[in-house]
């Protein structure tokens, strides 16, 4: 266990981008993406959000939104979100660092914040905002049973891929839909921590992940930027 996430944390180090984008003039998100190790593999944890939600009721997504004006930073924000929407408390999570940023579709510079929590964590959903806590191996978002991808054109008109896994879940015998932005972040983190090959094409240039998939978010972050711009 100890050198499975002393290996994670080295890696994930190594593509820390800490505040770097914090100065891009998108309106600001965070999510926290929260690791732990259950039966000797590394898992994710995820929630459903509330069906009563204005926007995206009962997709899976990670505990996370918008930034608040007392939040310090991105980490300030995901930690606080985890809080208020699954009873995770800050001071539970270890938090190794913040990886490239990405933007929904509402145009959010959205940053995924990675920490550690223990597998003895024990949600307490806040049923305004999620409906349901999972866990996936992480290793499910190189090698799915179940994958599918299609190509999107964001608003600004930037081709993208997206990712679609369905994830059959044995503790609530029921199938689970990861797809778009969470999945975006869940296969990076993946492609990060186990530095392999996945059974399916990504975006990325994969002996160049760090300036690859920076080269993906800047092309990206430009096509809404000039939209933007053209709009005015």
């Amino acid at each position: 266990r100890q050198g499975l996430t002393e290996n994670a944390r080295r890696r994930l180090r190594e593509f820390d981008v800490g505040d770097k984008f914090s100065r891009l003039p998108l309106p600001r998100a965070a999510v926290l993406l929260p690791l732990l190790v259950r039966g000797g593999r590394l898992h994710l944890l995820l929630t459903v959000r509330s069906m009563q939600l204005r926007r995206s009721p009962g997709e899976v997504c990670f505990p996370g939104g918008k930034s608040e004006a007392t939040d310090k930073d991105d980490i300030d924000t995901a930690l606080r979100e985890a809080k208020e929407e699954v009873g995770l408390q800050p001071e539970k999570v270890e938090v190794i660092c913040r990886l490239m940023p990405g933007i929904d579709k509402m145009n959010n510079l959205v940053t995924p914040v990675v920490g550690f929590i223990e597998d003895t964590f024990q949600a307490t959903p806040n049923p305004d905002e999620v409906s349901e806590v999972f866990v996936v191996p992480l290793e499910y978002f190189v090698k799915p049973l179940n994958y599918k991808t299609f190509s999107y054109k964001t608003s600004s008109g930037y081709l993208t891929r997206v990712h679609c896994f369905i994830y059959d879940d044995q503790e609530h015998k029921r199938s689970f839909k990861i797809w778009g932005l969470t999945a975006h972040f869940a296969v990076f983190l993946a492609l990060v921590i186990f530095g392999e090959r996945p059974t399916f094409e990504v975006d990325y240039d994969l002996d160049n992940l760090l300036s690859s998939s920076e080269n993906y978010f800047i092309n990206l972050y430009t096509s809404v930027y000039e939209r933007k711009k053209s709009n005015l």
